[in-house]
């Protein structure tokens, strides 16, 4: 959510900052509104003064006999009521349309976010790890002898329909081990809170976090007005709202596994094989709430977290930050961590790391009590992937596949699978 002031203040700066993201200025219809609210406050205010003076000349013109006086009086009274009401209740809605149309406006980029057009306009920044020589064409996941039999898609389609999988055996302990090595680093690590969240949230938890109004196509809601979460981002994030912080208590540090949910709209024909765009999908979320002086660090902090993820699963990866044109509705910045599929022979999005300044606080009314003392200030955010654990399965067994058909595992995940190290071409660990 955008401050009004900021843009009564320098309109100029924030439709610049919109055309960075390739949209058209709107800094004129939003003052309009604003002046008209104002404006519909500022008569209603005048209307309430005028009923309170005459008010008080009601019982004068009573006390000395003044009839005349006394009736008008009262009438004017009464007819204020109905001005004051109609009045604030144009206020209100001219409000409530102010913070709606608000509310529909992407986040503004910091000024060192590259501008571009699409994700072929995203710059890299660091890159580790070197691609291994297969020595043969390596394969895609679904493909790989040792993981199809356990990565069902036919059956999976049977009972819910594409988009959808079915993991047995080896491959769904594998995928399992993933998300307790992301949780179990990130708490013992990297001091982050476990949280295990729900899955259902209200409108209010998906608005705060900037999901709706505008993106509510891109997620599933039942029949009793629930949302199925798109990420842990939003339960996480949410735990904020409403509240006043005491500074010391921040930054706060949260991490979640949660399977999440997303309907995948605009994405018809887009990465139909296998398992790297799905409709459930699992996720070990991050989630910071920082005071303002400290989210580029964080930001820096997270990012480091994921990236450590990857290297310690001995995967090849490069980070990119986004260009204004491939950035999220709600983020000021973001840095996309991209890890190497071999079977694809190309980099994909393994993780998000992204900060939203102080959008997302103002939407749900997160904010902190300076210790020295001052008004509440309203928090940052971050939110970013530690990592997505489907994705990352199908890094792991992309690269570690054999022209067998078995799969080397990466040795961090030995205490996770009993000391197995290895998933053999015929689809059991060994």
């Amino acid at each position: 959510m955008h401050d009004i002031k900021l843009i009564r203040d320098n309109p100029a700066a924030f439709d610049a900052a919109l055309s960075r993201r390739g949209d058209a200025p709107v800094s004129s219809d939003l003052l309009a509104m604003d002046e008209a609210r104002r404006a519909a406050i500022l008569a209603a205010e005048t209307a309430q003064a005028d009923a309170n003076k005459a008010a008080k000349e009601v019982g004068a013109a009573k006390g000395r006999g003044d009839e005349d006086e006394f009736q008008r009086l009262r009438a004017l009274v009464s007819e204020k009521k109905a001005e004051i009401a109609a009045l604030n209740d144009e206020a209100k809605a001219l409000d409530a349309k102010l913070t709606d149309a608000l509310a529909r406006i992407a986040n503004l980029p910091y000024d060192d976010v590259p501008e571009g057009a699409d994700e072929n306009d995203n710059v890299e920044v660091n890159r580790w790890g070197t691609p291994r020589d297969f020595g043969f064409t390596p394969k895609e996941h679904f493909d790989i002898a040792g993981v199809a039999a356990s990565m069902d898609f036919e059956t999976a389609a049977k009972i819910s329909g594409s988009r959808f999988v079915l993991l047995s055996g080896a491959v769904a302990r594998v995928h399992r081990a993933l998300a307790q090595f992301m949780l179990d680093t990130h708490v013992t690590d990297n001091g982050m809170t476990e949280v295990n969240p729900p899955v259902l949230v209200r409108d209010e938890a998906m608005y705060g976090t900037d999901k709706l109004p505008k993106f509510g196509e891109d997620s599933y809601r039942t029949e009793e007005g629930m949302w199925l979460i798109p990420t842990s981002e939003v339960p996480l994030t949410y735990i904020a709202a409403n509240h006043v912080i005491e500074e010391s208590y921040l930054p706060r540090r949260y991490t979640a596994h949660s399977l999440c949910f997303r309907s995948e709209a605009g994405s018809a024909g887009r990465d139909t094989s296998g398992m790297l765009r799905q409709h459930q999908f699992e996720k070990v979320e991050m989630v910071s709430i920082t005071h303002p002086d400290h989210s580029e660090a964080e930001q820096k902090r997270m990012l480091r977290c994921a990236e450590d993820i990857l290297e310690r699963l001995e995967i090849p990866y490069r980070t990119v930050v986004l260009c204004t044109g491939d950035m999220g509705f709600g983020a000021r910045r973001t840095y996309d961590i991209e890890a190497w599929l071999p079977g694809q022979d190309t980099f994909r999005e393994i993780s998000s790391v992204s900060t939203t300044g102080d959008f997302q606080a103002r939407r749900m009314n997160a904010r902190f009590k300076p210790t020295e003392g001052g008004k509440p200030q309203f928090v940052h955010t971050l939110n970013g992937s530690g990592l997505a654990v489907g994705r990352c399965l199908i890094a792991v067994l992309e690269n570690g596949q054999h022209e067998d058909g078995s799969v080397t595992l990466p040795a961090t995940l030995a205490p996770y699978l009993g000391g197995k190290t290895m998933i053999t071409a015929e689809g059991t660990l060994a």
